[in-house]
Order: C-alpha cells, then structure tokens, then sequence
C-alpha cells in the first residue's frame, strides 16, 4: 500500500519538529554547560581575590625585620 500525500506531509513535518526540538536541545544544553563552566571560573577567580586580600592583610600586620635600617658604617652604631 503506497503512502498518501497527506501521510508523507505529515512524517515529513513530523521528522521537522523532533529535528529541531533535538538541535534546540542540544543548544540548551551547550549553554547550560557553559554558563556552569564560567560560574565555577568565576568561584575561582573569587577565591584568589578572597585568598590575596588576606595575604596582604597578614602581610602588612606581621613586622619586617628587613625594614629596619642597620647603620653600614663603623661611626654611625
């Protein structure tokens, strides 16, 4: 029995929309990696920022014996 116009249309159409609501899917979920892959980059970069920022703050409370001038000549101790 050989298919109508109509059933043809129909598969036709059919084959249309799964094809794209595949490639809308797919789009999706390439957005959606994305978007998580650049919110943990961006968890990171915070963390660094978070981790520098205490870094210096402990830097600048801890005294540098390197600071302090030592006379280099005999005359001046």
């Amino acid at each position: 029995m050989a298919l109508s116009r109509r059933e043809i249309a129909k598969d036709a159409v059919q084959q249309g929309v799964e094809a794209a609501i595949t490639t809308g899917g797919r789009i999706s979920a390439i957005l959606f990696d994305t978007a998580r892959r650049v919110t943990t980059e961006l968890g990171a970069f915070g963390a660094e920022l978070f981790e520098i920022t205490e870094a210096s703050k402990r830097a600048g409370e801890d005294p540098d014996p390197t600071d302090r001038v030592t006379p280099t000549h005999p005359q001046d101790r």
